[in-house]
């Protein structure tokens, strides 16, 4: 499998020059030259196979490079935990992605990538720099995944104050060989740091960089994994064979992921990507122009991004055509307001907790159905647990949530995180220190 860069379809790489470059010379995301295309055989028996069963076959059409036996045991580690999809009723369903070890969907992508970065870095003899931008989850899943890793460095960076507090201890409290930065600026300031860092050929030169944020495409695949498997548990439940996904989205790579398993086969009505009040993506689709603009907080802080990444792969894979976009991608967003009282409505409904992301979610799903009357079954990603916002969850719904142990465990350490600045000269002198 080749892959080429948004930038320049000319620059190409095999799976491994992807995942241990993380983004390509020239600036571009790695996207694979070819989708393939799964076994109509394989998606008929989706509702039989297990998670690790499904990544299997789905990743080996991607990761060229990795012997099938190598593989499968990078699976067995990383696809460790179940993504259980709830029925709330005839047409709505939520997929749970928080039973990883730091409770977000994250940890699926980043298992996947850590094990994938061990295997190919093992002959190298230069350590191995991993640099995150996290707007929230990321850094969590990210520093569990390889906390402790020989020859192995992680840096996160984060926006100050643009964080919950409980998501903060998850990412500054590891210590070891992972470093936490809190950025003066937004998101996309952490976001324009990293792939500064990429383009710094003196940096390059001292350590193999690479980035386990979904702008490497091994923490993007294995994410498009739980598609197959949440198709496959509806299919079981209710015999629906094309079902709506209602994704929460602020880099876009849970989005991108969905859209890839549609294009090897996996049958889809359309996609809902739901939006908070950072609206870029939502003015692209209306309006056919992609115009990137500083992020604003809001509840649902994982994605308060102003320009996402991956919007460049959404926008390679249709062929640089919104028209075709916006036949596979609805799009709807949410006010803080609009958050809670989605979150209030299920709570009220169904007696289930959503978190803010997934009360984005759930609101865009509605919006959408309000628009175009459409009565297809539905999935909201549900994409970290309730607890991780305990302050906001208890405010929609006057109710106290229980953190779980490990969660709780993260809010007893000590935080210890390097303030900078969003100049890249102020970051990589604090980086170099070390």
């Amino acid at each position: 499998m080749e892959y080429y860069s948004t930038n320049d379809p000319r620059n190409t790489g095999g799976f491994r020059d992807a995942v241990l470059r993380g983004i390509a010379g020239d600036g571009g995301l790695f996207m694979p030259a070819e989708i393939p295309v799964l076994p109509a055989g394989f998606i008929a028996n989706l509702p039989d196979l297990t998670l690790p069963e499904i990544a299997m076959k789905v990743m080996s059409g991607f990761a060229g490079g990795i012997p099938a036996g190598e593989l499968r045991r990078i699976i067995e580690r990383a696809f460790t935990f179940d993504a259980p999809l709830v029925r709330l009723d005839e047409m709505l369903s939520v997929l749970e992605l928080f039973h990883g070890p730091t409770l977000a969907f994250k940890d699926f992508g980043a298992r996947f990538l850590a094990q994938c970065l061990a295997f190919f870095n093992e002959d190298e003899n230069k350590e191995l720099l991993i640099l995150v931008a996290t707007s929230g989850d990321t850094g969590s899943a990210v520093a569990h995944s390889f906390y402790g890793a020989e020859g192995v460095r992680v840096g996160l960076l984060y926006p100050a104050g643009m964080v919950s507090r409980i998501q903060e201890q998850q990412l500054t409290t590891m210590g070891g060989n992972v470093r936490a930065f809190e950025v003066g600026g937004t998101f996309d300031d952490c976001q324009r740091l990293v792939k500064t860092a990429f383009a710094d050929a003196e940096l390059r030169s001292r350590c193999n960089l690479s980035s386990a944020n979904s702008i490497n495409i091994a923490r993007l695949l294995p994410q498009s994994v739980y598609y197959y498997y949440a198709w496959g548990q509806l299919k079981k439940l209710t015999g629906e064979e094309r079902p709506l996904f209602a994704v929460p989205s602020g880099n876009f790579g849970n989005l991108t992921a969905g859209v890839l398993a549609s294009g090897t086969g996996l049958p889809v009505e359309r996609f809902i990507a739901a939006l908070n009040a950072n609206t870029v993506f939502f003015d692209y689709l209306e309006h056919g122009s992609y115009r990137p603009r500083p992020a604003v907080k809001t509840l649902s802080n994982a994605m308060d991004v102003g320009d996402p990444s991956n919007f460049a792969r959404l926008d390679a894979y249709f062929g640089h055509d919104v028209r075709a976009m916006r036949r596979a991608i609805a799009c709807a967003w949410a006010s803080d307001a609009e958050t809670l009282a989605a979150m209030r409505r299920v709570h009220e409904r169904y007696g289930y907790i959503l978190d803010p992301h997934g009360g984005v979610g759930f609101h865009a799903l509605e919006k959408y159905r309000r628009r175009t009357a459409d009565k297809t079954p539905a999935i909201v990603l549900e994409t970290a647990h309730p607890a991780k916002f305990g302050g906001i969850v208890e405010e929609a719904l006057e109710l106290k949530v229980e953190v779980p142990a490990r969660l709780a465990a993260s809010l007893e350490k000590e935080k210890r995180a390097t303030a900078i600045s969003g100049r890249y000269e102020d970051f990589k002198e604090a980086l170099m220190e070390e």
